[in-house]
């Protein structure tokens, strides 16, 4: 995993009040994605399993821009409830790291450009992502504490 302090690791935590395995349970449902996402980008499943896991790949229909696109992703980094990252062919990476806390779980969201080269890092820049992925990163685990509390066993 990357230090989340890299420069091109752009990161941002809140704190659920759901145990760890309703927040993975959500995150690991590639069908969810769209629920929790903050960016707007993130439409509908494709393609994908149930539950994913190390090395499963699913698809999504995605937006940006305005224009219609979809992507194919891989996920690369699993461990039950605790962590999961995905990435697609440019390579970047969407993480969450889970941690337990008394009151439920702490959740670090990361959106990790570290692998591009330096084209590719300087096109992620110009092209404005870093500043906009730290808003829907943001609006994304919004969203993820609202699923996660209604969907924590005891809701109302």
């Amino acid at each position: 995993m990357t230090d989340p302090a890299h420069p091109k690791v752009i990161s941002e935590s809140v704190d659920i009040d759901a145990a760890p395995e309703v927040v993975f349970a959500i995150l690991a449902d590639p069908r969810q994605h769209a629920r929790i996402d903050g960016s707007g980008s993130v439409q509908e499943l494709v393609k994908g399993p149930e539950r994913l896991s190390k090395g499963a790949t699913f698809g999504m229909d995605m937006k940006l821009f305005g224009l219609p696109y979809k992507i194919r992703n891989t996920v690369v980094e699993f461990e039950e409830n605790r962590q999961i990252a995905w990435r697609h062919f440019a390579g970047h990476r969407w993480r969450y790291v889970l941690e337990p806390t008394s009151g439920g779980t702490r959740v670090t969201e990361s959106f990790d450009y570290s692998r591009h080269g330096r084209f590719a890092s300087l096109f992620v820049e110009l092209a404005g992502f870093p500043r906009r992925n730290r808003e829907g990163i943001a609006d994304t685990l919004v969203n993820l504490r609202e699923a996660a509390e209604s969907d924590a066993p005891g809701s109302a």
